[in-house]
């Protein structure tokens, strides 16, 4: 079983992210920076390369990386992560029908949700969980023709939601998604979100555009439920979150 870490990063003007990312397995870095290039080399005996592309949006970037994978098993990354152990080629054996399994990142400040043991994941609770923490075999992907929506998340017109909707696509597809407790890597939390700049006016409308993408006949229900269940979050009553949402 060959991993293979894909990697979604900006401006990278050497290859100190691999250090800096503790990488044990194969690699593909797609860095969004000024030039346009492609560099294959090996790091640690395992293969290596960097997708040096002169454009911007965090769906493409993992797309660009997504269909040159060529592992067994694929993860995706960012670049402000410590990848700590190796659960994930113990896990996918441990759940031999999996298409996708969903880990742990250790935070210092927790701001993302904790999976305490290990579950299914449906279209009930699905919405929890980020990029960073999901492998995949790659087989099962590319068989159902699953890819990023390149209309959403940092870098494109609507700021988030880029990770909600490749899941969504897994469960569409009738693909098998797993929650398991083990925790693969640390976030150094050493910047800034790209995209998350509060919860105002913007925020809201790309949220109802993103559920609308999702499900054209239940976004009005996917809004409602959001509003309600972040009114203390957002900048706004929830009932105007929620007519924000749906008015877009």
């Amino acid at each position: 079983m060959r991993i293979q870490i894909l990697v979604a990063a900006m401006n990278q003007k050497d290859h100190n992210l691999l250090k800096k990312l503790n990488i044990r397995s194969d690699v593909i870095v797609g860095n969004q920076c000024g030039y346009d290039s492609v560099e294959h080399f090996e790091y640690n005996g395992k293969a290596a390369t960097y997708l040096n592309f002169n454009e911007k949006g965090v769906g493409l970037n993992r797309n660009n990386t997504l269909m040159r994978a060529d592992g067994d098993i694929c993860l995706f990354s960012d670049d402000d992560m410590v990848y700590m152990n190796d659960y994930v080629e113990n896990a996918f054996l441990h759940y031999p029908n999996a298409d996708v399994i969903i880990f742990n990142l250790f935070e210092k400040n927790p701001t993302r949700y904790v999976i305490k043991k290990p579950m299914k994941v449906g279209y009930f609770n699905f919405l929890r969980y980020g990029t960073a923490r999901v492998a995949v075999k790659l087989k099962s992907i590319r068989e159902n023709g699953i890819y990023f929506n390149q209309c959403f998340g940092g870098g494109t017109e609507h700021c988030h939601g880029e990770d909600n909707l490749f899941l969504a696509e897994c469960l569409k597809k009738g693909l098998k998604i797993y929650a398991v407790p083990d925790f693969i890597a640390s976030l150094t939390e050493e910047r800034k979100s790209s995209w998350n700049i509060g919860y105002g006016e913007k925020y809201l409308i790309d949220q109802g555009i993103l559920y609308k993408t999702m499900s054209r006949r239940w976004y009005k229900i996917l809004c409602l439920q959001d509003a309600i269940r972040h009114r203390k979050t957002y900048d706004v009553r929830w009932w105007t979150a929620y007519h924000m949402m749906v008015e877009k």
